[in-house]
């Protein structure tokens, strides 16, 4: 009950659970956390789920897991850091699963039995992790109880035990799902909306009151210095309104940063480098060979149209669209990157072509080459082919067995480049990674002109010298601060650096203004106290970093000091509020016209606004405004209301019972804030909990 208590209190907060469905693959070398390990053992801990510590190997043993079964599934292994991250909550997502949400859940009487489970896997109420998992359909791409039963019963013939790993995994994820299934339905049904409550809240919302209104506003650029607020009522306000202070750990700091640029030698040395290959680079006849020897860019197939090569560089782009053959003369940009272009080839292209084809297994060479010359014939019927011999079945664009639909150079399969170029209802034969097929165009849109073009890229590279030099700066620098954040401030005036100052950091930060993986800069920051400045911090090889920490914010309920600025601002805003309000009243005081009131405070009436309580997000007006109008007599000018942007003075001139906020409306109201409190359960239980996610520290 104090789970429900609490996500009831903070059900107007929309917060998204993530139920961990994707398989993602994802290792870490351990290697790159060695200077965290050489911390206090307290360090080493992932996070802490209801009492239960999540040590770093554990942690690293899931992921691992993960990763093993997101390659079962999917034959690849994905290396990108977004999957790396995605892979990473999954894993931590199944531990608050395990250690918090399931426990509150068999706490509250819930349970998953045994014979629930064997219908959610393979009886009558299938799930869908099951469902549609792809290894569980049969020939026709249908879900299969029966493929279900053989993948089953083939476990224990597999050596490997990745077959089991795999059953495990889908088994514990399918009771997950059903746990939350079944608690998110207490929460649901504790909000029911009986008769008399829907009765009401469609009264409610369906008055539209007609006011007249004078505003005027806040003069919020100007310090009123009548205005004051004492430490007392900051201290009141912070001792009645702690809650409202938690924070995250985050560190505030600056920190002077020399990025490596290459020197004049540097940039001479690439401009020789492309010249010297670019008589070469003029005349070769295997340019994939060279260009994989000689430059940053590859050899690539795709047509260029005019102006798309402009995004690489406007010079080779001018040249490019200005002929039909021919290299272009080397050219830098403004970072210092050489380009040089020849045009290999110039043809009408297509932008885009309709494909069909008949994907036979690699070895199946004689029989694509029988159903080539089938389909070859004239009257043939591509597709009938198709669905009789083609591994394919999915592919069946615009109801054709075998049409994959139509296709782009940015919307291709790997290997079917030639198909932009191929003749209509003309098949051919070519084979890709995924088999060989028969292929034919049956479709093509306009062609218009465009060009295959080789493009040699040299970047200017920093070399020993210029490397030494700017670190030798950045030493000089962190000598001078001496470790202290006093010597860092007279170190950065004395040499005339820029000083970045940068708030509330937290541990997951890796940027630094445009610098990305700067990981390093931030376990500096949380290792140390207030007051520190740093030695060298190298990130990415082209950035020294010398950082200082100025304050430390803990985790938890922020210090009165940290909020006092918070505090003090809203409490000068209530009390600007107020006394504007005094002060007209006075300016006021017997007038009995809204336009004579407007005259005086050197403003205009709003006449005739309709204000309906039911839209209060919507209308531009203070909520206090709204609140007050709703429930204010007829006919009468109120006193001056103090609201969060100006000053009111109104009169409320009708009200009108409509029904356009009808039952449908209120339903989904109520549905919204069901949703709402769902999708506040886990973060309120962690919350509860108290459970530390120390990831960051680590990822």
């Amino acid at each position: 009950m104090a789970i429900l208590q609490k996500t009831r209190e903070k059900a107007g907060m929309a917060v998204s659970i993530i139920i961990a469905l994707a398989l993602l693959s994802f290792i870490l070398d351990p290697n790159t956390l060695s200077t965290a390990f050489n911390a206090m053992s307290s360090k080493n801990d992932v996070g802490k789920i209801n009492g239960k510590t999540v040590s770093y190997t554990d942690f690293q043993e899931d992921i691992e897991k993960f990763s093993a079964i997101n390659e079962i599934m999917t034959g690849s292994a994905a290396q990108n850091e977004q999957q790396q991250q995605q892979v990473r909550n999954i894993a931590w997502q199944s531990l608050v699963d395990k250690y918090l949400y399931i426990k509150n859940a068999e706490a509250a009487g819930i349970k998953v039995g045994d014979e629930e489970l064997k219908d959610l896997l393979a009886g009558d109420m299938v799930s869908p992790l099951v469902s549609q998992n792809p290894l569980f359909y049969d020939e026709n791409g249908t879900f299969s109880k029966a493929a279900v039963q053989e993948f089953v019963e083939n476990i224990p013939y597999d050596e490997s035990g990745r077959r089991k790993m795999l059953w495990d995994y889908i088994q514990n994820s399918v009771s997950t799902r059903q746990y939350y299934s079944k608690y998110s339905s207490l929460f649901t049904a504790s909000n029911f909306q009986n008769p008399l409550m829907l009765k009401k809240a469609i009264e409610g919302n369906n008055v539209t009151t007609n006011v007249d209104f004078v505003l005027v506003p806040l003069p919020y650029m100007m310090n009123d210095s009548t205005v004051t607020v004492s430490d007392s009522e900051i201290q009141k306000y912070y001792n009645d309104h702690k809650k409202l202070f938690r924070q995250q750990a985050s560190r505030d700091i600056e920190y002077v940063v020399f990025e490596v640029h290459p020197s004049e030698s540097d940039i001479a040395e690439a401009s020789s480098a492309v010249e010297s290959v670019y008589n070469e680079f003029s005349t070769t006849e295997n340019m994939k060979s060279f260009l994989a020897r000689n430059s940053e860019t590859s050899y690539s197939e795709y047509w260029y149209k005019a102006g798309e090569l402009a995004s690489i560089n406007p010079e080779i782009s001018d040249f490019v669209d200005a002929n039909t053959t021919g290299v272009s003369p080397v050219t830098k940009d403004a970072q210092n990157v050489f380009y040089a272009a020849r045009i290999l080839a110039t043809e009408q292209i297509p932008d885009s072509v309709f494909v069909k084809h008949i994907l036979l297994q690699s070895t199946e060479t004689a029989k694509a080459d029988s159903l080539l010359g089938a389909a070859s014939q004239k009257g043939a019927d591509f597709s009938a082919l198709a669905a009789s011999y083609s591994l394919d079945t999915q592919s069946a664009a615009e109801g054709e067995a075998g049409a994959i639909g139509w296709m782009t150079q940015t919307y291709m399969i790997p290997g079917f480049e030639s198909v932009m170029t191929a003749q209509v209802g003309k098949p051919f034969i070519l084979k890709t990674q995924y088999g060989t097929h028969v292929v034919m165009v049956t479709a093509k849109t306009a062609p218009v002109e465009k060009k295959q073009v080789a493009v040699l890229k040299k970047t200017s590279i920093p070399g020993n010298e210029t490397y030494n030099s700017y670190y030798s700066k950045a030493s000089n620098f962190a000598k001078a601060a001496a470790g202290n954040y006093t010597d860092y401030l007279a170190a950065v005036d004395t040499m005339g650096l820029y000083s970045h100052p940068m708030a509330n950091v937290l541990e997951s930060n890796d940027t630094y203004g445009s610098i990305e993986q700067a990981k390093e800069v931030t376990r500096w920051v949380f290792d140390n106290k207030a007051g520190k400045a740093s030695d060298v911090i190298t990130v990415n090889n082209n950035y020294f970093f010398v950082a200082t920490v100025k304050a430390v914010h803990k985790e938890g309920i922020a210090t009165v000091k940290e909020a006092t600025e918070v505090i003090r601002q809203k409490l000068y805003n209530e009390k600007l509020s107020a006394s504007a309000a005094e002060k007209i009243s006075a300016q006021i005081a017997g007038l009995t016209d809204l336009q004579t009131i407007a005259d005086t405070l050197h403003t205009t009436v709003n006449a005739g606004v309709d204000v309906r309580f039911a839209s209060m997000s919507g209308q531009g007006l203070d909520p206090k405004f709204i609140g007050a109008v709703s429930v204010a007599p007829e006919g009468q000018i109120s006193a001056p209301l103090a609201g969060t942007i100006g000053t009111y003075i109104y009169k409320v001139n009708s009200r009108e019972t409509g029904a356009f906020y009808t039952e449908d409306d209120a339903k989904n109201s109520a549905a919204q804030m069901n949703s709402y409190t769902s999708q506040m359960i886990v973060p309120v239980m962690m919350q509860d909990a108290d459970v530390k996610d120390n990831r960051a520290r680590f990822f």
